[in-house]
């Protein structure tokens, strides 16, 4: 049975193209251009998030750090550690107060029965118990401890001391050893407990002399302890060190007389002394392997809410939950290390918005290198020729975007002649002209001619021929400046997202055409227009115009046809670079030697046939008088304008150069 498909219209919350490596590269746009490291700008994406193409944010982690601190403020603030020590005292009161109202029932009962023996006896050990009971001592642990020899006369007191001591009892050894291992609390599997501590501390100390531990055969006995499922010893030892470590932080956490009592009362009710130094080793031995593990950390409990030491373990591992992923986003230096997040554990922490983000940001430089955008090299990423393209391309339509709608079509074509590009025009044919013959035209002009009806009879003058462009190469170097100047007054990023655009539409529209790239600063370089996005301002002071004039010459010297310089600069000449010179020479204001030395470089490009359009911002009145004497002397053109227009300007200028270059000539004969 064929298979059919159905279609609904878009609405905005489908899913599947809100998150690919355009919508990325779209992002990283600006910062790419800037700075041209794609290092850096996935170290600020990763930092600040983005919004996908479906308008739905994907945070930064800034804004996962601030949700995991009020995560951990709020749990801080809602639970007290002493809680727990607080509610124990409160029902061994309870327990007292049951024994003493039945030691009173009794003698009392006595009295009224008449014998006066009994009585007496009564009396005399109603007197001993309430001795027993003024004379218990203040902390927990003593009074555990008096309490589990005395003799109750109470069964309800009786009944609710041993419930009180059970249950004790397990939230200590949970706190303890299910901290480590998914063991019961019950005598044979503490006992089951011990020995698997006991083999696990005998394999710590096989690796640490040399030799290889039978991890697999511990797992087949007591693998039920350890419902993660560690595949080797590393990663068992690992979670069962952060374990011992949110125990630790409990310690730490409280007050030296709640560690005192916890510790009396640990003493007390968990007696076996080799699963105690069973339990120390391993701390010890986890403590050397696994230094970072969080073993000082503590925290400020500021609540009310009674936290007792079965409950306090699972809060104190959500803590050092927190603080690992805290630590582990602070030191994320690129999104592929967001790849060790526990997505499932940080959507417990943090909800399902956050772990979303975090899984988003983790995929950004894995598509990225999948889309073909960058690539790995040496531990840092690199853009790719496609990434570039694409970056330039964006540059592009973001300036067309910018423009009127007929600001490219508004100039004129100045000749027609013989090419090769039809100009879907025609005109009457005259000696020695292409007989491309336009039947249209030419069958209405003999009818216009001599009337309607047939046959048509074709006249000599009735012939029209469609007209051709002249397809011409050109060959551009784009001079861009990165002097200083152009990084303080903010031009930078608008100039090279310009040239950037530029590089992508003549490499687009005119593949035929060459174009060079050459930067000036102090000194000027020839540039490979692949490298273009890694290019950044000079550090150094200088603007040494006659040098980029220079490296452009000598670019389009081994070019043919229309050839022309593109310079995009906010600065006059400054420095100069002469025959014999090892460094440039600068000076500034600029000097009559630098002006000079630059207008003749100018001479040298105009005798050349080169010619030199200059697009200016931020012109200074010397400015101005420097780019008026190079345009008298080039006969090119200048643009005196501002980063938001530069785009505008240099399109428009371009394009119109271009549509003048493909030049056609009409030929008219006697």
């Amino acid at each position: 049975m064929a298979r059919g498909a159905r279609y609904s219209r878009w609405d905005g919350t489908q899913h599947g193209f809100d998150f690919d490596a355009d919508a990325v590269m779209a992002e990283l746009g600006d910062d790419l251009v800037h700075h041209g490291d794609p290092n850096a700008a996935l170290r600020r994406l990763l930092q600040s998030g983005f919004r996908d193409r479906g308008g739905r944010e994907v945070e930064g982690v800034r804004s996962l750090l601030d949700q995991l601190r009020r995560r951990r403020r709020e749990r801080l603030e809602q639970h007290d550690l002493g809680g727990a020590y607080a509610e124990v005292a409160e029902r061994l009161r309870d327990v007292v107060d049951t024994e003493r109202s039945a030691i009173d029932d009794l003698e009392r009962a006595a009295r009224e029965s008449g014998d006066l023996r009994r009585a007496e006896l009564t009396g005399e050990a109603a007197g001993e118990r309430r001795l027993q009971l003024d004379l218990l001592p203040p902390d927990l642990a003593g009074q555990v401890q008096a309490l589990s020899g005395y003799d109750f006369v109470s069964p309800e007191a009786r009944e609710a001391f041993e419930q009180l001591v059970g249950e004790l009892r397990q939230e200590l050894a949970q706190s303890w050893l299910d901290r480590m291992a998914a063991g019961g609390t019950s005598p044979g599997d503490l006992a089951r407990t011990k020995d698997m501590l006991a083999e696990l501390n005998r394999m710590l100390e096989q690796r640490a002399a040399g030799e290889e531990p039978d991890f697999e055969g511990f797992m087949s006995r007591y693998g039920d302890f350890f419902p993660e499922g560690p595949t080797t010893l590393d990663e068992l030892l690992e979670a069962m060190a952060q374990r011992m470590a949110a125990m630790q932080a409990l310690l730490n956490s409280m007050t030296p007389e709640q560690r005192d009592q916890l510790q009396r009362l640990s003493d007390q009710l968990l007696s076996d002394m080799d699963l105690r130094w069973q339990v120390e080793q391993l701390g010890a031995n986890l403590r050397q392997a696994f230094p970072e593990a969080g073993w000082q950390r503590s925290y400020d409990f500021e609540g009310t809410d009674p936290l007792g030491w079965g409950e306090a373990g699972e809060v104190l591992e959500e803590l050092g939950d927190l603080d690992q992923l805290e630590q582990l986003l602070r030191s994320a230096a690129s999104p592929g290390a967001l790849a060790e997040v526990d997505l499932e554990r940080a959507r417990q922490l943090l909800g399902d918005d956050a772990a979303g983000s975090l899984e988003q940001l983790a995929e950004v430089a894995r598509m990225l290198a999948d889309a073909g955008f960058v690539e790995q090299r040496e531990g840092r990423y690199e853009l790719t020729p496609r990434a570039i393209r694409r970056i330039g391309e964006q540059a592009l339509s973001e300036l067309f975007r910018r423009l009127s709608r007929d600001a490219l079509g508004r100039h004129h074509v100045e000749r027609l002649g013989v090419g090769h590009e039809r100009a879907y025009q025609s005109k009457p044919y005259e000696f020695g002209d292409p007989f491309n013959l336009d039947i249209h035209r030419t069958v209405r002009n003999a009818l216009r001619r001599g009337g309607p009806g047939t046959p048509v009879r074709l006249d000599p003058d009735d012939f029209e021929v469609e007209e051709t462009e002249l397809s011409t190469r050109a060959a551009t170097v784009i001079m861009l400046d990165v002097s200083l100047s152009m990084a303080m007054r903010d031009n930078f990023l608008a100039a090279k997202k310009v040239a950037m655009a530029l590089y992508s539409l003549i490499t687009g529209a005119f593949p035929k055409d060459f174009v060079g790239m050459v930067s000036f600063g102090k000194l000027a370089r020839e540039l490979r227009p692949e490298r273009l996005p890694e290019l950044s301002w000079d550090f150094d002071y200088g603007t040494n115009i006659q040098h980029g004039l220079l490296l452009a010459r000598r670019t389009l010297a081994r070019q043919s046809g229309t050839r022309q310089v593109l310079m995009i600069t906010d600065g006059e000449p400054t420095a100069h670079l002469e025959a014999g010179m090892d460094r440039p020479f600068f000076n500034y204001p600029p000097t009559s030697a630098t002006v000079d030395a630059t207008l003749a470089e100018v001479n040298r490009c105009t005798r050349a046939g080169i010619r030199i359009n200059t697009f200016v911002l931020d012109a200074t009145p010397e400015l101005r008088h420097f780019v008026e004497q190079l345009t008298r002397l080039n006969r090119g053109r200048a643009f005196f304008t501002t980063p938001a227009t530069l785009g505008d300007y240099v399109l428009v200028d371009f394009m119109d150069s271009r549509r003048s270059s493909r030049r056609t000539g009409r030929r008219r004969t006697a």
